[in-house]
C-alpha cells in the first residue's frame, strides 16, 4: 500500500501519563520490539482498520492496541494510536453535511450508532478507568500542513534525513515550549485579529496540548507530504519561521510583514493541495 499523502501532528507521552496496566501493557509493548516507527505507521493503521470493517462495513470492530514508540533521553514514550475512536469519529464526520441516502450508503446506520456510542463514552469519561484520561494523541491533515500547527515548533527543531528512504521531515518539541508558544500566539490573535477563524482554531490546539502530561514531546511529522516535494523545496522549507514572523509583524502592528507571511505560506501550501485534484 502506498504512503498517504498526509501530515501528522502527535503527542507522546511518558509511561507515568498512564495507570498501572496500561504502563505494564506498554513497556512490554515496547521491550518485544512491537512498534511501528511513524514512517510505517500510517499504512499499518490504515491496512488495519480496512482489513477489521470488512466490506459490508457493518459494524465498529475491536481494533490493537498500539502505538508510536519514542525514546527521549532516559525516558520512553508512547503515542497510542486510539484506532477505534478514530474510526468512530470519521465515520460519523462522514456523514455530516450530507444527505441521508449518502450518507447510509457509505456509512450504514448501524455503524454510524455503534459510533456515536462510542464517542460519547468516550467522552463521558466511561473508558477513564480502563485507559486513563481520554485523549486522542494523534490528529492528521491530507495534502498539506495545516498552518496553526507550524505555531507550536521551532525552525530549529526540524529534524530532516533526505538521504533515507524514504526521506523524512520533522519537527520535535518539549510540550512546555509548545504550550507557551501556542498561548503567546493566542493573545496576539486575539489582541491583533479578535475572534476570527484563525484564533479559535489555535486556541482548540492550545486546549487539546493541556491535556497531556507536562514531560510529554510534540512531533510535527510531513508525513508522506516529503513524496510530493523535491530535496530542495524540503531544505529550504521555513513555515515555522514564516508563523513565528508573521505573528511578531501582529505583535507590533506592522500588517502588511503580517500579510505577506500569511500569504507565502498560503501560496507555498496551496501548491500541495491542489495535486490533490491530479491524484
Amino acid at each position: 500500500m502506498p504512503s498517504l499523502f498526509a501530515s501528522y501532528l502527535r503527542v507522546y507521552e511518558p509511561l507515568t501519563a498512564f495507570d498501572r496496566d496500561r504502563q505494564v501493557f506498554w513497556r512490554k509493548y515496547a521491550r518485544e520490539g512491537r512498534a511501528l516507527g511513524p514512517v510505517d505507521g500510517p499504512v499499518r493503521q490504515r491496512s488495519a482498520v480496512l482489513e477489521a470493517l470488512g466490506a459490508g462495513w457493518t459494524r465498529l470492530p475491536d481494533l490493537p492496541d498500539e502505538a508510536y514508540v519514542l525514546q527521549w533521553g532516559d525516558s520512553l514514550l508512547v503515542c497510542p494510536w486510539n484506532l477505534r475512536l478514530r474510526v468512530a469519529e470519521a465515520a460519523l464526520n462522514a456523514r455530516d453535511g450530507v444527505p441521508s441516502v449518502l450518507a447510509d450508503a457509505f456509512v450504514p446506520p448501524v455503524l454510524a450508532g455503534q459510533a456515536k456510542a462510542v464517542v460519547e463514552d468516550w467522552r463521558s469519561g466511561a473508558k477513564v478507568l480502563e485507559h486513563g484520561v481520554p485523549r486522542v494523541h494523534e490528529q492528521i491533515a491530507t495534502w498539506g500542513v495545516p498552518l496553526r500547527w507550524f505555531v507550536f515548533v521551532d525552525l530549529e527543531e526540524r529534524v530532516i534525513d533526505l538521504s533515507a528512504k524514504p526521506r523524512t521531515l520533522r519537527y520535535r518539541t518539549e510540550i512546555s515550549k509548545a504550550r507557551r508558544r501556542a498561548h503567546r500566539a493566542v493573545a496576539v490573535l486575539r489582541k491583533s485579529l479578535g475572534e476570527a477563524p484563525i484564533t479559535e482554531a489555535v486556541e482548540e490546539g492550545t486546549r487539546w496540548l493541556e491535556e497531556f502530561h507536562p514531560r510529554s514531546i510534540v512531533e510535527l511529522d510531513y508525513g508522506g507530504l516529503v513524496n510530493l516535494l523535491p530535496d530542495d523545496v524540503l531544505a529550504g522549507d521555513d513555515s515555522p519561521g514564516v508563523v513565528a514572523a508573521g505573528l511578531s509583524a501582529l505583535s507590533r502592528g506592522d500588517a502588511d510583514d503580517a500579510s505577506g507571511a500569511y500569504e507565502k505560506l498560503v501560496e507555498r501550501w496551496r501548491a500541495v493541495q491542489l495535486l490533490e485534484r491530479c491524484n
